[in-house]
């Protein structure tokens, strides 16, 4: 092995595990991508779907709040603690204990959502009061959409009690089966009503239940079904209840800021909802595919690494989780910003989406793309503190972080407004980038401050490497792009797709032929 080539974690399984979930997000991610283009394609953009994407996004924040964020950040340490004390009967106790007590907590979150959905309509889409149809048809919307997070609360308890036990596949499939269920609500349910987007509504709450029925019966394959028993005053849960406070907050900072996007969105011209929402969606393609991927399989194996004292495996495992964020963040964040204009066109500009929601949603995207890479070590650095059982950290970065987009909000876009600049949503956009590139680099700070982690060897000739092979792709990638040229010309969506891929194999291959060259090697991304 070359000297400077970079010796990334020893964990038994790491690279492995990531590549089974990133391979079953990929799926989902695709299935994602044929379900965006036909809600473009069918819906379009404004009225009824700014309405639905507002009853999607709230209970899809609290889904992350209780379900695969929160809940999941402060569930996993403690369920890894006793876990490795081996007993198995103290291990179902608390399982069904913690079923229990998130079951009752959430039911009476969705009861109290469905009863003042009109007030929550108003606090997140405040600019629709003048239009009360547009309003009566979101609180409407988002009554069906609430419980919702009953069902995806319940599967995520599921899906961290699999991938404790190293079963990433089953839970990672989840997403495909969300995405295949709306797909079917297009295309079957919402023909059936009078306003189309309604069936949509539907089809979220149809999804969360199938889910849920997906990864229930696999804990019986473990002898871990829950049986549901009211668990407040059990001493892990109360454990789970006080560090899952500060992480309300810290673990979903991201949606924290999408909400303040999108009601500040609210307040734009028509459709600006939609193109922000559009171009989150081709975010969340890199993110979910290796930014949400290395988290899952990092926090149990970091907690383990904690529960064990094993500090010299914590710090390796954390290395290799940065050197990996960064090494699919970077390229990632550099592509959709290169190929903002292209890769809209392609997923989305048939049908009711028009020429201006294409223009309009890639100058979002080429502006939030710039935030990927930290959005990606965000992923890695706040599993870091969780898996310690320090929730309070992140919180503080996650309040500072949330100050700072709605500043940095407010100063982008209300020029643009009061100028009447057309895309004014783009400051939202670039705002939610800058905010967490400030999350990441609070987390960094408080990490080495704390002492948790100290760099291994080899990150200088680890960046020098990462540098070099994003010239060489910026390099491919321009050229193609410039020699193909515009892509909404074409009006055959075989030829936009046929060279969209082209290109990116075309500088993937670029990528990763100068990362050999310079020295990096399989072997130096594996974790035991």
């Amino acid at each position: 092995m070359n000297s400077g080539a970079p010796k990334i974690a020893r964990g038994p399984g790491l690279l492995r595990s990531t590549a089974v979930f990133s391979a079953m997000t990929l799926l989902s991610r695709i299935a994602g991508f044929v379900r965006d283009q036909l809600q473009a394609t069918l819906f379009g953009t404004g009225g009824a779907m700014s309405a639905f994407i507002i009853a999607y996004r709230i209970p899809n924040f609290l889904r992350r709040v209780f379900a695969e964020g929160s809940m999941a950040m402060a569930f996993v340490p403690v369920l890894n603690e006793i876990k490795e004390r081996g007993d198995k009967a103290a291990l179902k106790d608390f399982i069904d204990h913690m079923a229990g007590a998130l079951c009752a907590v959430v039911l009476v979150v969705c009861g109290i959502g469905v009863l003042l959905a009109p007030a929550i309509t108003g606090l997140f889409a405040f600019g629709w009061i003048d239009e009360p149809a547009k309003f009566a048809l979101t609180t409407h919307m988002l009554r069906i959409t609430f419980p919702y997070l009953l069902f995806i609360s319940m599967m995520s308890l599921a899906a961290s009690v699999l991938n404790s036990f190293g079963k990433f596949a089953l839970p990672a499939f989840t997403p495909v089966l969300h995405n295949l269920t709306l797909i079917a609500a297009m295309l079957w349910l919402a023909p059936r009503f009078d306003v189309k987007p309604v069936g949509l509504a539907w089809g979220v709450l149809i999804a969360g239940a199938l889910q849920l029925m997906l990864l229930w019966p696999a804990l019986g394959r473990l002898g871990l079904r829950p049986r549901l028993r009211l668990g407040f005053r059990h001493p892990e849960v109360r454990r789970v209840s006080r560090l899952m406070l500060p992480t309300l907050f810290s673990s979903s900072v991201a949606q924290v800021n999408l909400l303040v996007g999108t009601a500040f969105a609210a307040l734009l011209v028509d459709g600006s909802v939609d193109w922000l929402y559009y171009s989150d969606r081709l975010i969340e393609f890199p993110l979910g595919l290796f930014g949400v991927a290395i988290g899952t399989v990092i926090l149990p194996h970091l907690s383990r690494r904690f529960a064990a004292a094993d500090a010299e495996g914590y710090t390796r495992s954390l290395d290799w989780g940065l050197r990996l964020a960064l090494l699919a963040g970077v390229p990632a964040g550099l592509g959709l910003l290169l190929l903002a204009d292209p890769i809209t066109a392609t997923v989305y500009n048939y049908g009711e989406f028009t020429a201006l929601d294409t223009r309009m949603s890639a100058i979002s995207l080429t502006a939030m793309s710039i935030g990927i890479p930290a959005f990606m070590l965000s992923k890695v650095l706040s599993p870091a503190f969780f898996a310690r059982q320090d929730t309070k950290t992140p919180m503080r970065a996650a309040i500072i972080t949330v100050i700072a987009n709605v500043v940095l909000t407010i100063a982008f876009t209300t020029p643009l407004l009061l100028n009447k600049v057309e895309g004014a949503h783009v400051g939202i956009a670039l705002a939610t980038a800058l905010a967490g590139i400030v999350n990441a680099a609070l987390l960094w700070h408080y990490l080495r401050r704390a002492g948790m982690y100290a760099p291994q060897p080899g990150w200088r000739g680890f960046s020098i490497r990462l540098l070099l092979a994003c010239v060489a792709m910026t390099a491919v990638v321009l050229a193609l792009r410039f020699w193909v040229g515009d892509w909404t010309a074409m009006d055959n969506p075989f030829d936009r797709v046929s060279w969209l891929l082209l290109v990116i194999a075309a500088g993937a291959a670029a990528y990763g032929l100068m990362l050999l060259a310079t020295g990096l090697r399989p072997r130096d991304l594996r974790g035991r």
